[in-house]
């Protein structure tokens, strides 16, 4: 295959033509049975494989939603988001099915409930007016610990939002 190297992603070789250390994921849909899509996130890298696949590639240190649904005969069988920080060359990071490398994993949690409110709250950062992929990354791992111990997650605000902006044009 042309333009593809011989490391797997998903079932498919991965792209050849990705710019270097690019976080990439494979995007698949099958209508009702398969939905790996992105919920937010800027990806920099596009490359479609066919009709219902596509993989995406994000920079380093940009975060991203990846939402994974599946279902069978006999209803939903997964049902999961994962909240990633791309890695740079080099950083260590959690691997992922259908992300590679992997990334700095800042969510993760399975099941429709706990899934439908990561969900709701990334409508609620965004009602404010601020892009999910530039929430503080602490508070998606605050969303992440809460709801994995059954405890409703504090609201994103504008000034927590204020404070990380000034926060991350200090640090290195």
């Amino acid at each position: 295959m042309t333009g593809f190297d011989n490391r797997r992603m998903g079932g498919h070789a991965l792209p050849k033509d990705a710019p270097p250390f690019t976080t990439l994921v494979h995007l698949t849909w099958e209508e009702g049975r398969i939905e790996h899509r992105i919920r937010f996130g800027h990806p920099i890298y596009q490359r479609t494989i066919d009709r219902r696949s596509r993989v995406v590639g994000f920079a380093p240190n940009s975060v991203f939603a990846f939402v994974r649904w599946a279902s069978n005969d006999y209803g939903t069988v997964v049902s999961r988001i994962d909240i990633l920080r791309a890695i740079g060359r080099g950083e260590p990071c959690q691997t992922l099915p259908f992300v590679r490398p992997g990334g700095d994993l800042l969510l993760k949690l399975h099941g429709w409930p706990k899934v439908e409110r990561v969900l709701q709250l990334t409508d609620t950062i965004e009602a404010l007016g601020i892009d999910p992929a530039d929430a503080a990354p602490a508070y998606w791992r605050h969303v992440h610990n809460r709801l994995t111990a059954g405890v409703e997650p504090r609201l994103y605000s504008g000034d927590q939002h204020n404070a990380w902006l000034a926060r991350r044009s200090i640090m290195p």
